[in-house]
Formats: structure tokens, C-alpha cells, sequence
């Protein structure tokens, strides 16, 4: 799962992801032509149009039925391009969520897609729902970049063990809570966060069960393993806002698989990474004094050979970045553009930013309502 430069995923303005005063009706127009144009069964479009203008005349937005929903998360997954290795995108999983809105309710079931994504192995693509942002009431949202990501724990002498691409996302959850192992770790999971307008930003350990994690090892060279690699099996895409037809979902994680090189060139091989080509190289026994003997992209292409050898090995679905060219290339001619109305998976600048330094904070920190605890409880009661 890697991005390219001319897909639908785009990024927003900050001030993208609150909630708008009232949906926007030409957006909305444009989804229900778009899926009745594809649903002949779905009944006479201009009864929807009809009911949606209402509904949104009434409270500034409209409610997706299942079907809607299911089409419209599909759509955005398939023109978004991550969801280009040929997989049959009609029949995508789509988890309807909307009713779930508690931090620890989202992160519950967050778990579950890690479990029913991985199917022992045989990954299935999913996209669960939760949530959307109304005119009254913002939807959740999740920091984290993907459900799963390791740590980057910051030495005394500025060092870091493990990935230090999340050195900032790990100090930041330390403040909020996240206590460093005591012997820290190259593959430590980070917690997963969760925000809500109602209760702030909540931290959850991410079960270990739920992870699946592939030791690598080296179709030819025995000591590759001696080097004491590893990485998770299915990339969950996480902090990414799925836009329907002018409703917004800020909590829509959703999966394929992933690319070899996405694990080997850009995890493990890159200097910002694990910076494990040097390590590579030296056992290897190539010359690392000059850039001219490319001993990075000969460390970097036995990096790559494990990462496809060990999920072939494990049966953990995986395809290699010369498959997935062929297919987007594919995707590329076929691509829908977008507009104000196609489902579409954005980011935005703030989920951007949290993901990387765990702040700041979507949402400002709720006033503790008269009364005392007593009555905060029955606020959340309320609310549930």
C-alpha cells in the first residue's frame, strides 16, 4: 500500500475537518446519481433526492443507507489507489459502524478489523466506518497514521531504539500516558489514540494477539535472520477522513496489503528508517566506502528479497512493487477524477500532523459540566 503522486488522496486545509454548518446538497446530488446510476434496484432517484433535501433542510446533513455507505467506501478505497493489486473492489468488506462514537468502543473495534483484516494470513481488505461529523456533534478521529506502528524510544545521548520515523509520536505518548518498556525494543507496538469533542484524546495498548508479525529471514543467506527483523502483517491505514457525497467520516480505517518495498526500501533499508542497508552491506562484505559501488541498492535489494521470501514463507499476502506497477498503471488509465461529490479518502494537514508528532489536539479540551463528576457521568450516559 504506497501513494502516488496523481491519486485522489489529497490533502485539506485544517479547517477542513470540523464539521461544515450543512451538507453540501450538489456534492450529495451528484453521490446518490452516481450510485443509482449503478444500482438499478435502488428505487427512483428522485425520491432520494427528494427525501435527502429534506433531511438536510431539517438538520444540516443526511444519513447514508447501508448500501450507500457500502458503495461509497468502495469507490473511494478503489479511485484512491490503494486498492489497486487487482482485487475484486465490489466485494470489499465494509464494516457499518456509524452507531460507535466512545473512544474505547472505536478502539475495541478498531482490534477487531487488525483480527478479521489478517485471516490467518490470507489478508482481507476491509473499511470500517464509525462515526460521522454532524453540525452538532464532531465524529471521532484516530492519531495514528496506521493501527499499527512501532515506537521510536529517544536515548539519553538523542539515540533512538526502534523507528525514528515515530521518535516524535512516541515522545508525545509519553506525556499522555505511554510507559517505555523497560528494556525498550526495536518492535515495540505504539498505543492507539483515539479523540473525541466529548472526552478528549484516549490511549489504548494495541493487543499483542491481534497483531500478526512476520519474522524475516533470507532464501539464501542463513544469517539474515541473526539480524533479528520483523514486521507486521497488514497496514491499516488510519488517520485518513472518508468524504461521501458531502457527509464526512474522520474515522474510516481501512486495509489491503502490502508492498514488498514499502517494507524493505522504505522501513528497514532508508536512513530515516531502520537504516539497515549499512548492517546489510557489511555482511554481506561490499565495499561501503564509496556511494559509486552501489552497495546500497545491492543491501537494499536483499532487504526485499527476505520481506517477499518471509511473508511467501509465513503464507501472509504481500505483492511485489513490479506486480503493483502493472496494476496501477491499469489504474491509472481507468481513474475517475475527482470532484465535490465522488467518494474520496482525504487527509488532512491537523491528521497529518498528529500522526507524526501526536498533536495537537483535534478538538479542545471539554468544560467539566456543572454538577461534578455525578453529572459528567450522566452527560456521557446521555450520550452513548
Amino acid at each position: 500500500m504506497t501513494v502516488v503522486d496523481t491519486q485522489v488522496i489529497s490533502f485539506a486545509p485544517a479547517a477542513a475537518s470540523p464539521p461544515a454548518a450543512q451538507v453540501d446538497l450538489m456534492a450529495a446530488e451528484e453521490f446518490l446519481r452516481m450510485f443509482h446510476d449503478s444500482h438499478s434496484g435502488a428505487g427512483p432517484l428522485s425520491q432520494r433526492l427528494a427525501e435527502v433535501r429534506a433531511e438536510v433542510g431539517k438538520s444540516g446533513t443526511y444519513r447514508h443507507t447501508p448500501a450507500e455507505l457500502a458503495y461509497g467506501a468502495r469507490v473511494a478505497l478503489r479511485d484512491s489507489g490503494w486498492c489497486t493489486s487487482g482485487m475484486p473492489w465490489r466485494r470489499l468488506k465494509v464494516r457499518d459502524l456509524r452507531g460507535v462514537r466512545r473512544p474505547a468502543a472505536v478502539a475495541a473495534e478498531c482490534f477487531d478489523h487488525l483480527r478479521q483484516a489478517t485471516n490467518e494470513g490470507a489478508i482481507r481488505p476491509l473499511v470500517t466506518v464509525f462515526a460521522p461529523d454532524t453540525p452538532d456533534r464532531p465524529g471521532p478521529c484516530i492519531w495514528n497514521e496506521q493501527l499499527v506502528r512501532y515506537a521510536g524510544h529517544r536515548g539519553e545521548d538523542d539515540s533512538i531504539i526502534g523507528d525514528p520515523r515515530y521518535a516524535e509520536f512516541t515522545d508525545s505518548m509519553r506525556a499522555l500516558g505511554y510507559r517505555t518498556p523497560a528494556l525498550p525494543g526495536r518492535f515495540d507496538l505504539l498505543p492507539l489514540v483515539v479523540e473525541t469533542a466529548d472526552e478528549g484524546a484516549k490511549l489504548f495498548t494495541v493487543p499483542s494477539e491481534a497483531v500478526l508479525e512476520v519474522p524475516l529471514t533470507h532464501p539464501e543467506l542463513a544469517w539474515f535472520g541473526e539480524l533479528g527483523l520483523r514486521w507486521h502483517a497488514v497496514p491499516v491505514i488510519s488517520n485518513m477522513r472518508l468524504s461521501i457525497g458531502g457527509v464526512n467520516y474522520p474515522a474510516a480505517p481501512f486495509n489491503s496489503f502490502f508492498v514488498g518495498a514499502e517494507i524493505g526500501t522504505r522501513a528497514l533499508a532508508d536512513e530515516g528508517a531502520y537504516a539497515m542497508a549499512g548492517a546489510v552491506a557489511e555482511r554481506l562484505g561490499l565495499d561501503t566506502g564509496s556511494e559509486r559501488t552501489l552497495w546500497r541498492d545491492r543491501a537494499t535489494l536483499e532487504l526485499n528479497r527476505a520481506v517477499l521470501h518471509s511473508f511467501d514463507a509465513a503464507e501472509v499476502t504481500i505483492t511485489d512493487h513490479h506486480s503493483e506497477a502493472q496494476h496501477r498503471l491499469a489504474w491509472l488509465r481507468s481513474r475517475q477524477r475527482p470532484s465535490g461529490g465522488r467518494p474520496a479518502f482525504r487527509v488532512d494537514t491537523g491528521a497529518v500532523q498528529r500522526a507524526r508528532f501526536g498533536g495537537p489536539a483535534k478538538f479542545s479540551q471539554p468544560p467539566a459540566p456543572p454538577g461534578g463528576r455525578l453529572a459528567a457521568l450522566r452527560k456521557r450516559l446521555d450520550s452513548v
